[in-house]
């Protein structure tokens, strides 16, 4: 969540309105969709305490699923956050839910051992199926769906790639069908792939309603929370921790990180492990129903095995697309990349070439070098981090682990903990060498996907 402001844009700012015809609707807002129905609350500056228990630093999902296990096991615990309670990425992501752990099984395997390995990818399912139990168990209204994805083949090769795949998935457990071509209009209202593989147990909800309905919970378990109040500094004192803040200083007995694509240089150890990247979303204006039928016949999410992944879905009421993606190399303004996502929203669905934007977006997520999440306590802190765009229910069940350890219980221990955190020569936080990635692997998918359209042109 917010603890340190990312660089490349200022989200607070939303873009002037630009209607009139053009690509932005004239009620455009540079803001989360998801904030019409949610907005992030106005709270009042809070008093410090001298002292708890366990301070929390950043209000997030991983910052509020800890308080929550803190606050109701009896310990005084306060969240600060360095913006509104909200203002992060916990409520402008797209809502969407997996199962995934990005390396392969095999890749774990040769990294840390197949006992360990096996462990690392169930968390994925653990933390799906923990976080639907979470929404029940605390009657939050999010507008929770368990209807699948749709993972589409962006070329023939892509789809025999996630054959491959899925039959490795299957020998873990996880369920799947393959989907030809042939049969994609079932599932998507598009010619843009080459087929699919469908995660039937793969879920979606209201982002910004998760959050605003975790924070209810965890105010009402007694937790404090200090909006608009960064924590600048973290000493040892006293068997425990001074953190220090523009509005004063305090004593904490233990102390939990949950900043995520927000980490900043309160603790410079976890800034030159994590890696900030910035995502863009947009969402349309309203559609008729017979069209959003048409494109999203079953209401599944969507995405794609592009190396530079678009991700997509109808929203809640079915009645908008919400697009998103990465379209830059270097990180932008969602004033420029609102038309780049519209540009690749109608690649894939040619019928929306004259639809208007009504928002447009960005939020920031962390990836790790080693594209895992990681957990675990450096120099007495905790901290959970790194869920490479898992983060719904990745950040969510390792916020309430933390929490869990905080507290000395068995149950807070999981396949993450601990893991090598591995950074590189020169890195202090700034990712330099993303753009050359980013404009790498963009270019590679754009080649792909010509040559293929090429050859389907050809077989036609």
């Amino acid at each position: 969540m917010a603890q340190a402001r990312s660089a490349g844009h200022d989200h607070r700012k939303p873009p002037a309105a630009r209607g009139g015809g053009g690509i932005f609707s004239d009620d455009y807002r540079g803001a989360p969709y998801w904030w019409d129905d949610s907005p992030v609350p106005d709270l009042p500056p809070a008093d410090l305490p001298a002292q708890v228990d366990v301070a929390v630093i950043g209000s997030g999902y991983t910052g509020l699923n800890a308080a929550l296990v803190t606050a109701r096991a009896g310990r005084s615990t306060l969240v600060l956050d360095a913006e509104q309670a909200g203002w992060g990425c916990s409520t402008r992501n797209g809502g969407q839910i997996s199962t995934s752990v990005k390396p392969s099984a095999d890749a774990l395997a040769t990294r840390h051992g197949a006992e360990r390995a096996r462990a690392i990818r169930a968390e994925g399912a653990t933390a799906l199926d923990w976080i639907e139990e979470l929404v029940r168990a605390e009657a939050i209204d999010c507008d929770f769906e368990r209807r699948g994805r749709f993972h589409a083949a962006h070329t023939p090769a892509a789809y025999e790639d996630l054959a491959a795949t899925l039959e490795a998935q299957r020998r873990e457990g996880i369920e799947g069908h393959m989907v030809a071509r042939a049969e994609q209009w079932r599932e998507l209202g598009t010619e843009a792939y080459y087929g699919g593989v469908v995660y039937p147990h793969h879920a979606a909800l209201h982002p910004a309603k998760l959050h605003a309905g975790l924070m209810r919970s965890v105010l009402a378990a007694g937790a404090r929370l200090a909006a608009h109040c960064p924590a600048l500094s973290i000493e040892r004192d006293r068997g425990g921790f001074t953190v220090a803040t523009p509005n004063g200083r305090f004593l904490a007995r233990d102390v939990i990180v949950a900043t995520n694509g927000y980490t900043g240089s309160l603790v410079p150890w976890l800034k030159r492990r994590t890696i900030p990247i910035g995502s863009y979303i947009i969402a349309t204006e309203p559609l008729p129903s017979e069209v959003m039928d048409r494109l999203f016949p079953t209401g599944r999410i969507a995405s794609d095995s592009c190396r530079v992944v678009y991700y997509y879905r109808a929203s809640p009421d079915r009645t908008r697309v919400l697009f998103g993606g990465r379209v830059s190399a270097t990180e932008t303004d969602p004033r420029v990349s609102g038309p780049r996502l519209h540009a690749a929203m109608v690649r894939i669905f040619p019928e929306l070439a004259k639809v208007r934007i009504s928002h447009s977006w960005a939020g920031t997520v962390a990836y790790s070098f080693d594209t895992l999440a990681h957990c675990g306590v450096h120099e007495g802190l905790h901290y959970a981090t790194g869920y490479c765009g898992s983060g719904v229910s990745m950040a969510s069940y390792l916020g309430m682990r933390t929490g869990q350890r905080v507290l000395g219980l068995k149950e807070g221990r999981t396949a993450f903990d601990d893991l090598p955190f591995p950074t590189r020569p020169l890195y202090s936080g700034r990712p330099w060498f993303l753009p050359a990635v980013v404009g790498w692997y963009a270019w590679r998918d754009r080649m792909e996907i010509a040559k293929a359209a090429r050859g389907t042109a050809r077989a036609a």
